[in-house]
């Protein structure tokens, strides 16, 4: 019997401590969850940027539970709760690294104790400066990608637009939503300022804050670069459509495009009237009108 006891302490002492702790557990958190779950905006109030901030959990409850392999957290991490985690998956957590945070909860949390530190917050470019994709990543990951994404909470990106990656931010499958050095030609920022409808993010009030905002269209002035700098291809030929006022000869909400021959033109509205414009993005990013009518 005392051989048996020794054995099963002796079990269970070598189990904690070959279980991970914290400090494993956090880097793969700072790896692929922090850019959204830090900061005063994380969703639902999930801090996933320090050891208490985990044990804390979200609005709604607790996200693990020591030794409960059924914890909200690893529920989202294996895909068994929608969305899935992280939001700009595909790809996911690797079997592994999901074991890794399984393990880490069987064994009851431990914080262990090496300190994990978690990765400074971003700093915000000020206005003038360079702002690249790494800039406006986190807004876009954090308010947009639970719809606008493969994983999307409605079944699919709405209009066929993903933004969890520069590359698909980019893409002009239906009609271009970005066109580099074209803010006010570019739907999303249309959108975010309520110019065209509806408004995003959809779940709003509230909406973006203007500093959002303008990092966005400083963003987009720039070029639209990529992570490391990268300019953004200009996506000549991509359709654009506007729906808004005219605010002048060949403008609408102050966004300017060209009108020539090929030009179709339907009962003309006066300025100040609403107006639709559909045309393509030439090569040095304008836009010439294909069809300008009066809505």
């Amino acid at each position: 019997m005392r051989a048996a006891l020794a054995f099963f302490l002796t079990a269970n002492a070598a189990l904690a401590q070959d279980a991970p702790d914290f400090a494993q557990v956090g880097a793969l958190f700072a790896e692929r969850c922090v850019i959204c779950h830090s900061g005063t905006d994380a969703p639902l109030g999930l801090h996933l940027d320090s050891y208490q901030g985990v044990l804390n959990g979200s609005e709604n409850g607790p996200v693990v539970l020591a030794g409960d392999a059924m914890s909200p957290l690893l529920q989202r991490l294996r895909g068994q709760a929608e969305p899935q985690m992280p939001l700009d998956g595909p790809p996911f957590l690797s079997e592994a690294e999901i074991t890794l945070v399984a393990d880490w909860v069987a064994a009851g949390m431990p914080e262990g104790a090496a300190t994990f530190t978690a990765l400074p917050e971003r700093t915000r470019p000020a206005p003038g400066e360079d702002v690249l994709w790494s800039d406006v990543e986190p807004i876009f990951l954090k308010v947009c990608a639970k719809c606008h994404s493969d994983n999307s909470k409605v079944g699919g990106p709405p209009e066929g637009l993903r933004l969890d990656s520069w590359e698909h931010a980019l893409a002009a499958d239906e009609r271009v939503a970005v066109v580099p050095g074209n803010p006010e030609m570019s739907e999303i920022w249309r959108r975010i300022t309520g110019l065209s409808d509806p408004r995003m993010p959809y779940d709003g009030p509230p909406w973006l804050p203007e500093d959002d905002i303008r990092l966005i269209r400083d963003w987009i002035a720039q070029g639209a670069r990529a992570a490391d700098g990268t300019a953004a291809p200009i996506p000549v030929g991509a359709r654009v459509r506007l729906r808004g006022i005219l605010t002048g000869e060949n403008e609408i909400d102050g966004a300017r495009f060209t009108v020539d021959g090929s030009t179709r033109l339907d009962d003309l509205p006066a300025i100040g009237g609403e107006a639709e414009m559909r045309g393509e993005v030439q090569p040095d990013g304008t836009v010439l009108a294909t069809r300008l009518r009066d809505r």
